[in-house]
């Protein structure tokens, strides 16, 4: 059973979103930023860096995760990856015009260069998606 505390609801009770992720895996690679920390990750952090906008209640978001993860591993070193949850950062997905989930800013010194909705989720859709702003 859902708590409160867990979903995102509109005034006619509807689930919009999971606030909170379903059970951790021990291959999380992607770290989750909040408003509070945004900035100092994301905006001051300096190389190529990627964020996904998502959302847990989010299908697509679900079905790309287990690829994202595959492509953190394969960039480790290379390129830093990190998660927003908008159904509890929403402001941060605001600022950033972001209009539905899953999507993928990529940011070169703390300034957007690149931006993906959705990619098919497949390994080779994804990787390009997050490299290609940065080549």
């Amino acid at each position: 059973m859902l708590r409160d505390s867990d979903v995102a609801l509109r005034e006619d009770d509807t689930v919009l979103a999971r606030a909170q992720p379903p059970a951790s895996s021990s291959r999380e690679r992607i770290p989750t930023v909040t408003a509070a920390t945004f900035n100092s990750h994301v905006l001051q952090g300096g190389g190529p860096i990627a964020v996904e906008f998502m959302t847990y209640g989010c299908a697509h978001c679900r079905a790309i995760e287990p690829i994202l993860q595959e492509v953190a591993e394969a960039l480790e070193g290379k390129e830093a990856l990190f998660k927003v949850n908008i159904a509890v950062d929403g402001a941060v997905a605001n600022t950033f015009e972001v209009r539905g989930t899953p999507t993928f800013i990529m940011f070169l010194d703390g300034k957007e260069v690149g931006r993906a909705d959705g990619p098919h989720p497949n390994f080779a859709s994804v990787l390009s998606a997050l490299t290609q702003p940065f080549e």
